[in-house]
């Protein structure tokens, strides 16, 4: 029974204690959006336009590569001062072909493009590091081959670059689902980014000034880059890993809340699951990699970064695990019990009913917790605030995000097991991409 105790008390507190931290972004990004939602975004010309040179890896992209390129082409940017990079990375496809089909447009005819069929290592942080040595950019953009900019996209950022050019060494945007609505799992997608997007990432940078880069729409300044040596070189998440570099070195990643990107997101369980599974894995090893700085003498913002991603991938997933074993043990020994009554119930905690209502409470201010963050977030998008998505949010609360439970179990044994038996850990499942 005080083993029982035990570990229901341990699961409480940690499960409150991942609440608390929740209810700390909510509070942020409330705040950032009362501030923010009344404000009218007119676009003025910027005091200067700095070269930029967007790079786009594409592996095997024939499908969406040329809406892409369109896309970019199309930015409200000074034409003259854009360097465009397309990498066709180890395509066994007509990525290549559909790049110049865009790029040969007669709008397009004399834009500063370079096509590169590689044929090197080092996935999407090789492609990005071969740019950077031909690079003559101020800044280095990237998109991915499925990240359709929105018009604005890059004057935002550059925009927000330029309040403090010595101190944000790099600005990022949000990005936005294209596909929202074609099936139950890309409209929890949906809600999973906007969540991230438009609470979390707003929540922490109101609060703290702490950005994270994400895999695409954002850019960096390319001398930085250089200084540090580059992008790691087969990263699973390489936006992660550079972003600790940057925060170590005391600069700041500058959100452009206005900067838009649609992404692709994937339409089948398969897909997903190894999209995810390959996030998971990278974000495991940043955190094992960075930990040390819990102890020396970094930054409290890199300090601060490490403690959330530590208790988010480590001891709050371990809490959720132990409430789901405590919850399906109990009712299991419930069914049983109508066949036998004589089986106890493993994880009752008859010697302590309170504990047991706290557990029962806690449970269900996380769903209302899960139900408030998502609806909130939908409500600072147009179009987004629907009854429907409240449904959804319930449902998916008991179906997508478990989800993430078990691939977080499997990235941490893998990257454990990577490690002891010195695998390759870098290898990924293509994300297949649909017409649109």
């Amino acid at each position: 029974i005080m083993l029982n105790d035990f570990l229901a008390v341990s699961t409480l507190v940690s499960i409150w204690f991942s609440l608390l931290a929740s209810l700390v972004t909510l509070y942020g990004a409330t705040c950032f959006w009362l501030k923010h939602s009344k404000k009218v975004i007119s676009i003025t010309p910027l005091k200067r336009y700095p070269t930029i040179t967007i790079v786009v890896p594409a592996h095997n992209e024939e499908v969406v590569i040329a809406n892409t390129t369109k896309g970019i082409l199309n930015l409200n940017y000074p034409a003259s001062k854009i360097e465009l990079l397309l990498y066709a990375d180890n395509c066994q496809d007509k990525t290549a072909a559909e790049m110049r089909k865009a790029t040969d447009l007669p709008q397009y005819r004399y834009r500063n493009v370079q096509i590169i069929e590689r044929h090197g290592s080092g996935g999407k942080a090789g492609v990005l590091n071969d740019a950077l040595k031909i690079a003559q950019g101020e800044y280095i953009c990237v998109y991915d081959a499925d990240a359709l900019p929105e018009q604005n996209a890059l004057y935002f950022l550059v925009k927000k670059v330029l309040e403090n050019p010595q101190r944000y060494m790099a600005t990022f945007g949000r990005n936005k689902t294209r596909n929202a609505k074609q099936n139950f799992l890309t409209k929890c997608i949906n809600q999973e980014v906007i969540v991230s997007q438009r609470l979390q990432h707003v929540g922490v940078w109101n609060l703290f000034k702490i950005g994270r880069i994400p895999g695409t729409n954002f850019i960096i300044n390319t001398e930085y880059v250089k200084k540090i040596g580059g992008w790691q070189s087969g990263a699973l998440t390489e936006d992660t890993e550079i972003s600790f570099r940057i925060m170590e070195d005391g600069y700041l990643i500058a959100l452009a809340y206005n900067s838009e990107a649609f992404e692709q997101e994937p339409e089948h369980l398969r897909d997903y699951y190894y999209q995810r599974l390959r996030w998971a894995k990278g974000n495991y090893q940043v955190v094992m990699n960075n930990f040390k700085h819990l102890f020396d003498k970094s930054n409290w913002r890199v300090k601060l970064e490490t403690f959330y991603l530590t208790c988010t991938f480590f001891w709050f997933n371990l809490a959720v695990i132990l409430s789901d074993i405590i919850f399906f043990v109990d009712l299991g020994c419930i069914i049983a019990r109508f066949f036998n009554p004589e089986i106890p119930i493993i994880f009752a905690m008859n010697s302590n009913v309170l504990l047991m209502q706290l557990l029962l409470i806690n449970w269900l201010l996380m769903i209302l917790l899960y139900v408030i963050q998502i609806n909130l977030a939908l409500a600072t998008q147009y179009g987004q605030a629907t009854s429907d998505q409240i449904w959804l949010a319930l449902v998916s609360y008991f179906t997508y995000s478990q989800l993430f439970i078990a691939i977080s179990l499997q990235a941490v044994c893998s990257v454990i097991g990577d490690k002891l038996f010195k695998r390759d850990g870098t290898k990924w499942v293509k994300t297949k991409r649909f017409a649109d």
